[in-house]
């Protein structure tokens, strides 16, 4: 069943803030074998510029991506979570996650499209610290791959 397009433009309440760890980003850093120091050397962060250490790029898809979990589990939108892969990620950065951040995500849903049978998925989360400003925009694009036919 394809999904709903007047879902498009569909905003959902913000997230309650996550705060950002020092240890969350050393783990997330070693996981993804970064090795810049500048994520896990709170002196090293300094010396590049930066009030703490900083997360890597790709750190905020863990946060983006649990905010978007209101969109994927909205019974309204009928998406079928069994069938889903992910498709793509983008992020458009104001300024560096830092250790100490609350982040609180807001997800849109962009745009819903059948291809093939294949409903996609476009979903944008708007990432903002406790003062309200925007510290990262990210784009995750999810595939609910067709029913396979009996």
């Amino acid at each position: 069943m394809a999904l709903d397009q007047s879902f498009v433009g569909r905003t959902y309440p913000p997230t309650e803030p996550y705060e950002v760890g020092r240890e969350k980003i050393r783990e997330f850093a070693e996981a993804v074998g970064e090795s810049n120091p500048a994520y896990t050397d709170p002196d090293a962060a300094k010396a590049f510029g930066h009030s703490d250490v900083i997360a890597p790029p790709t750190f905020v898809f863990s946060i983006t991506f649990r905010a978007a979990g209101q969109v994927i589990e909205d019974p309204q939108l009928g998406l079928d979570y069994s069938r889903v892969v992910h498709g793509d990620q983008k992020f458009a950065y104001v300024r560096p996650v830092r250790a100490g951040d609350r982040l609180s995500v807001t997800s849109t849903i962009e745009g819903i499209k059948s291809l093939a049978g294949n409903d996609v998925l476009d979903i944008r989360g708007e990432v903002h610290d406790e003062a309200g400003e925007l510290v990262v925009t990210a784009w995750t694009k999810l595939v609910a791959r067709a029913a396979e036919e009996a």
